[in-house]
């Protein structure tokens, strides 16, 4: 039987199909190249969850736990960043929040006489409430001195507004909420005894001194003045143009003659003068 042209083409091509699918079945699906080059540093390092002796060849669900895994790592990093961004906004509101409730119990005290003392502001406005902090600002000798009295609730501070054209001296004061919150003071600078209390009533609190003023100086300023004292502690540095210094009686009645002494020249400047809230200790050496 004569075989046509148009047969021997398709049984050549045939033949063609048969010899490709020969040679692809002798084909290695674990060969190098095969496996992508990532994906064989990965086995290879032993990361990705995978073992460092598994065979090259990589399945596509072995690859795609290793895109999961790596997600899952990258959100639980995003995550953690994240806490800590929230915690620190937080703590950021949180410190906003203790602020303006400080402020909502505090008044601001103004017109009080250069004599009053924080002492006798404070127990004008006992009587509204429990007094957590008290403090007078600006010059002694100036009639324009303002105050701050914090209360423990926002009760108390509403209740002093009631006192305002209270006379407390000479003056009548003025009784206003206030705009801000009273600066606390460093816990450990403040009396730890009723001995350190009594401290305090004989120490002044001086600033604004010359820095060529000595401690001698100082010391000879105020006895010639007020009586002698029994401690006093000068201090400042190379930023500040002036110094300050704690200066402690022997009795509580010169420290009282000493806040006239505010405003007076010492040196080239004047130096300012009010009562100390902190006591005068002694230094400790330290120890080698």
């Amino acid at each position: 039987m004569a075989v046509t042209g148009e047969e021997d083409h398709r049984f050549g091509n045939e033949r063609e199909m048969q010899n490709l699918v020969d040679l692809l079945s002798k084909l290695n699906p674990s060969a190098a190249e095969f496996v992508p080059s990532s994906t064989r540093h990965r086995s290879n390092s032993g990361g990705g969850g995978l073992s460092a002796d598994a065979p090259e060849f990589v399945s596509s669900a072995a690859i795609s736990k290793v895109g999961s895994n790596e997600k899952s790592e990258n959100f639980n990093r995003r995550r953690k960043n994240n806490y800590g961004q929230g915690k620190r906004r937080m703590n950021g509101r949180s410190f906003r929040a203790q602020r303006e409730d400080s402020i909502r119990r505090t008044v601001y005290v103004s017109d009080i006489h250069q004599m009053v003392t924080e002492e006798q502001l404070a127990r004008l406005f006992i009587s509204c409430g429990q007094v957590v902090d008290c403090r007078i600002c600006g010059d002694p000798h100036s009639h324009l001195r303002f105050a701050f009295v914090e209360f423990a609730n926002e009760q108390g501070a509403r209740t002093a507004l009631n006192l305002a054209g209270t006379m407390l001296g000479y003056h009548p004061v003025k009784v206003l909420p206030s705009k801000t919150a009273i600066l606390p003071v460093n816990p450990t600078f403040l009396p730890r005894s009723e001995d350190e209390r009594e401290m305090c009533t004989r120490t002044i609190y001086c600033t604004n001194i010359d820095k060529k003023v000595s401690q001698t100086d100082l010391k000879n300023f105020f006895e010639s003045s007020c009586g002698e004292v029994s401690r006093l502690r000068l201090l400042g540095d190379h930023v500040h143009s002036t110094r300050i210094a704690f200066v402690e009686f022997f009795s509580a009645d010169s420290a009282l003659l000493a806040l006239n002494l505010s405003g007076k020249v010492l040196g080239t400047e004047q130096i300012r003068v009010s009562p100390s809230k902190t006591p005068v200790r002694l230094r400790v050496p330290r120890q080698c």
